[in-house]
């Protein structure tokens, strides 16, 4: 009776370690991929509790919330050759997990050093064909609007938006 009792127990135990094993949770402010031995099964999994197949599947939950990437000031010149110290901060998103997880490793420090550079190349285009009266004046909201457009564009490949 006692050899039966430890099977039981063990069993139990064994049970409880592949059902914890077996669920997962994907927060509202998440989305996730379901990977089946390192090959992506499933895409965008949406918030909520879900179930996997438990040391066969692996979970990786990216953070879809608004993150802010603070750009260093740059020293730009106008297309009249006049240099001016430009500040820049920029918010973004996931918008595509497994873009961003192909693209980016699912990295958002890698992410946001792609980001940041292609913010100051579109910085430097938008800053060298305009004057600097045109970037001080009322215009300005058109170039962020210009640069916004363009960005979206270019980091659209990073399964991400601004």
């Amino acid at each position: 009776m006692g050899k039966n009792k430890a099977i039981g127990l063990i069993l139990a135990l064994v049970l409880v370690v592949l059902g914890l094993n077996s669920a997962y949770t994907v927060g509202q402010w998440q989305r996730a991929i379901l990977f089946r031995l390192g090959e992506i099964v499933r895409t965008n999994v949406k918030p909520g509790l879900h179930f996997k197949i438990p040391f066969y599947n692996r979970v990786r939950k990216f953070d879809t919330r608004i993150l802010t990437l603070d750009v260093r000031p740059e020293r730009l010149f106008t297309s009249e050759k006049k240099n001016v110290i430009v500040d820049a901060f920029v918010m973004w998103r996931i918008t595509n997990p497994a873009t961003f997880y192909k693209a980016a490793s699912g990295d958002e420090q890698q992410a946001a050093a792609r980001l940041d550079q292609i913010i100051k190349n579109g910085l430097r285009d938008e800053f060298g064909v305009r004057t600097i009266q045109e970037v001080i004046s009322g215009e300005r909201s058109q170039v962020m609007d210009t640069m916004t457009r363009l960005a979206n564009k270019k980091v659209a490949s990073l399964g991400i938006s601004i």
